[in-house]
């Protein structure tokens, strides 16, 4: 488990945390050495959409690390204080400076080795006018057949797209769950 000790002081005290079993607990935590304050390490949720327009979906190139210059849905980390839902339209301004109707849940991706969990809605399109933000290189729609497959930031993306094309080939969205090795 020494990959996930991430964290070596408390954020209460200051104190070194040391990683221990706490009584009544199954694993370790990073607990305090000074006040006893235990830290819960977990998975953090990247939230986004599957914006569309007819028959194309609209992709960001990542104007960011991990993965600069490499297209994307336009998704990002879930903040305090918001639904998963109003994370993922506030990624979706941001990043693509898109107008969307959210849809339903359409994909919940687990990937444990990262410690995240992605959840992706999808999106109608209410216009093709885009202003994308500073992550964002450039967005702009793209049908099918002209996906930039090996251009792909990310396999959630890919694994999410599949899904997309999939479904509305048979003409209705249903809900995927999976894991991302």
């Amino acid at each position: 488990m020494t990959a996930a000790r991430r964290i070596q002081h408390c954020r209460l005290c200051g104190a070194a945390a040391r990683y221990q079993t706490p009584a009544d607990d199954n694993r370790e935590r990073a607990v305090c050495t000074a006040c006893g304050e235990i830290h819960y390490e977990n998975p953090l949720n990247v939230v986004g959409t599957v914006p569309y327009w007819g028959q194309q979906v609209l992709l960001c190139k990542r104007n960011i690390e991990p993965r600069y210059g490499f297209w994307t849905l336009p998704a990002g980390f879930m903040e305090l204080g918001e639904t998963v839902a109003q994370g993922a339209l506030r990624e979706t301004v941001e990043e693509a400076g898109a107008e969307v109707e959210m849809g339903e849940l359409f994909a919940l991706l687990n990937v444990p080795r990262v410690g995240q969990v992605h959840l992706f809605y999808t999106a109608r399109m209410l216009s093709t006018t885009l202003n994308p933000g500073p992550e964002t290189i450039e967005a702009r729609l793209f049908s099918q057949d002209e996906i930039p497959w090996d251009q792909l930031a990310f396999r959630t993306v890919r694994q999410t797209l599949e899904h997309f094309f999939s479904d509305r080939s048979l003409g209705r969205f249903g809900l995927h769950v999976g894991d991302v090795a």
